[in-house]
Formats: C-alpha cells, sequence, structure tokens
C-alpha cells in the first residue's frame, strides 16, 4: 500500500497544486459580487457563500491529496537529509489538515467583525499552515541543490522571496492604515503567495514524473 503511495505522490500534488489555482477560479462567477482581487479564497467557503459545499469539499480532497503526497517526499529526499525531509514533510502535513482540511469543516463567517469559535479554529488553522507552508520551497531549494539539481534549486529560492514578499503584503492587507491603498489587495496577494509557494513544488513533482 506504501508503495503505491508513493509510486502516485508526484501524481497526487500534481493534481492537488492545480486544483488549488483554478477551482476559486472556477467558481467564483458562481458567487455573485465575489472578488478575486479583494477577496480571500476561503470567502468562498462562508457560511453565506451558494458554492460552500463543492469549495469545502474540493479542500478535503486537497488536504487528503497533500497527505498522500508526502511519502513520495520523503522517499526522493530522505536519503539526502533525513532531517530536512522530515521538517518538509511536517510542514506541508501541518498546512494540508490546518489550511486545507480545516476549511472543510470550519468556515469563516460572511463578516469578518461576526467570529465564532469555527472562525477562530479557522484562522488558527490557516495562519498556521501558510507560515509555515512558506518555507517549503526554502527547503526543497535545499534539498534540491544537495542532490545537485541546481535548477531545482534557484527556482525555490526565487519562489520563496516571492512567497514571502506576497506573503507580507497579504498581512499588511487587513490592516486600516492601507485601507484603499494598492496594498489593500487581499485576495490578490494571497492568490500569488499560493502560486510562489506551489510552484517549486509542482516543478519537482513534473520534474519526477517524467
Amino acid at each position: 500500500m506504501v508503495n503505491v503511495i508513493i509510486k502516485h505522490g508526484w501524481i497526487f500534488i500534481i493534481i492537488a497544486v492545480l486544483g488549488e489555482l483554478l477551482v476559486p477560479f472556477l467558481l467564483a462567477p458562481f458567487y455573485k459580487g465575489y472578488s478575486h482581487s479583494t477577496m480571500a479564497i476561503s470567502a468562498l467557503g462562508s457560511k453565506g457563500s451558494p458554492v460552500r459545499i463543492p469549495f469545502n469539499l474540493w479542500m478535503l480532497t486537497a488536504g487528503v491529496l497533500f497527505l498522500l503526497s508526502i511519502p513520495c517526499i520523503y522517499d526522493a529526499f530522505g536519503k539526502v537529509s533525513k532531517p530536512l525531509s522530515v521538517v518538509t514533510a511536517l510542514f506541508l502535513a501541518v498546512f494540508a489538515i490546518g489550511a486545507c482540511i480545516f476549511t472543510c469543516f470550519f468556515s469563516v463567517n460572511d463578516s469578518k467583525d461576526i467570529v465564532t469559535t469555527a472562525s477562530r479554529i479557522h484562522g488558527a488553522g490557516s495562519a498556521i499552515g501558510f507560515m509555515l507552508m512558506l518555507f517549503v520551497p526554502l527547503l526543497l531549494a535545499i534539498l534540491s541543490f544537495k542532490t545537485g539539481e541546481k535548477a531545482s534549486g534557484i527556482i525555490g529560492i526565487v519562489f520563496f522571496v516571492l512567497a514571502l514578499t506576497f506573503f507580507v503584503l497579504f498581512v499588511m492587507a487587513d490592516k486600516p492604515e492601507f485601507q484603499n491603498t494598492v496594498i489593500a489587495k487581499e485576495g490578490l496577494w494571497q492568490r500569488l503567495n499560493l502560486l510562489c509557494i506551489y510552484a517549486p513544488l509542482f516543478y519537482v513533482a513534473m520534474k519526477n514524473f517524467a
């Protein structure tokens, strides 16, 4: 069973990453008034969202796919550096559970002013998951350099810097002093942050799958 999961792990990553980037754009047209540039992706799964069920089911699926991909990542890099491989696997697991699976069961509210136990759990899980996942490109870069894959290493470093930049902008977007400025485009920064986080993982997956 483990061998089967390892064999198909890269496919799980490819499907999860493509889905994470495409599903919000596919569902948004069915949510009147939704804005990709100003609204967070999680709003698609809020209590008042007309696409709440399909979005949350996808988040559950994405989380499971990321979890199933962990054995193949460890199998690919474990011999190079066991500690770094364990940390990479752990960070990906926390992201899969906290930022994906938790989203399915603990939805945000339609307004940020309304705080419930579910929204607190969602917020904490997403925050921890995103912060840890932010370092996965850097970890993959280090592991790639250790295996002699310079191209993968450079890609990881570049996208880590970009992801960090967009993450900072995403955090700043919610601050009152930046409202009515370009920095307030919370949805845009979150999408760019995710794109940069996923890009090195997707590249490694495609390289190993091919």
